[in-house]
């Protein structure tokens, strides 16, 4: 019988190393998609992905089990992505077009309206792109992604609708759809 979250947590509470390592190893892919949809591919995904575990391990005592491991383990990946967003735009190191290497026009090319739309994305505010990364691309339900980001049923449709106007309004200028 497969144990659930909730023996693995108390179990690794209790310092029991290979509970813990199950735990990541059931909710690893999940995180992953998470951060990768905020981030993309890249090395920094791939250290937030880490330090969303070596967070919950550090912090297992103050989670209370009230919502699921998963939803608890997704906020802290949001959290972090989010952490990660304005540490770039700080820095002043996200790309212009050219840097990014796209050559954006009109075209029937789906691969490049992905680049486009992947790349936009990458440009809204914070708080928008966790609402499409949950909801449209993660696929959670309007109420799951209000869940996860602790905000109002409302506030998500609000962000969502924003954040897909903008998008519409980009894409329409860029590559005339």
């Amino acid at each position: 019988m497969e144990q659930t979250d909730d023996d693995l947590v108390r179990k690794s509470r209790n310092g029991d190393d290979q509970a813990f390592k199950a735990l990541v190893m059931r909710h690893e892919g999940k995180v992953a998609g998470v951060v990768q949809s905020m981030l993309g591919a890249t090395p920094e995904a791939e250290d937030v992905g880490q330090e969303v575990f070596v967070r919950f391990y550090q912090s297992m005592d103050k989670f209370k089990g009230e919502s699921a491991l998963s939803t608890y383990l997704i906020r802290i990946a949001i959290n972090l992505s989010i952490n990660e967003i304005k540490k770039r735009k700080k820095q002043n190191s996200l790309f212009t077009k050219e840097e990014a290497g796209l050559n954006v026009r009109t075209t029937d090319d789906k691969s490049d309206v992905k680049e486009v739309v992947a790349y936009e994305l990458k440009r809204l505010d914070p708080d928008f792109q966790s609402v499409v990364t949950l909801r449209l691309i993660e696929g959670y339900s309007t109420e799951e992604t209000a869940e996860l980001l602790g905000i109002p049923l409302g506030t998500v449709l609000s962000r969502l609708s924003r954040a897909q106007k903008k998008l519409k309004g980009v894409l329409a200028k860029h590559i005339g759809i």
